[in-house]
């Protein structure tokens, strides 16, 4: 998949993950792959910078499978911003679908 579509989706992804449950790091790498490929390191700077703007707050949480892992659980300014972003993605995406089906059909 472009690389470029994927950067400008992925914030979006990430807050969208995290609206329901809190999640860690890896957790979030291994959903977005289920979808698309995603490189591990491109998450974490994300994170960092989500966490640094307010759209999450993170805590640390004992894990049986080795250190204690950092979850990010989104606040309530990350809900605004995901609710922006999701409008925004719906109209794009409509917009797009019809130019395609313009061209080709």
């Amino acid at each position: 998949m472009n690389i470029q579509f994927k950067k400008g989706v992925l914030e979006l992804c990430v807050l969208v993950l995290t609206a329901k449950k809190d999640r860690y790091g890896y957790e979030l790498v291994e959903q977005i792959s289920r979808r698309f490929e995603i490189a591990e390191g491109t998450i974490y700077p994300l994170l960092r910078r989500l966490a640094a703007e307010g759209l999450f707050s993170t805590y640390l949480h004992e894990s049986m499978e080795g250190p204690p892992r950092k979850y990010y659980k989104i606040t309530e300014q990350g809900r605004e911003v995901m609710n922006e972003l999701v409008s925004e993605w719906s109209k794009f995406a409509v917009g797009v679908q019809e130019m395609i089906e313009e061209g080709l059909g």
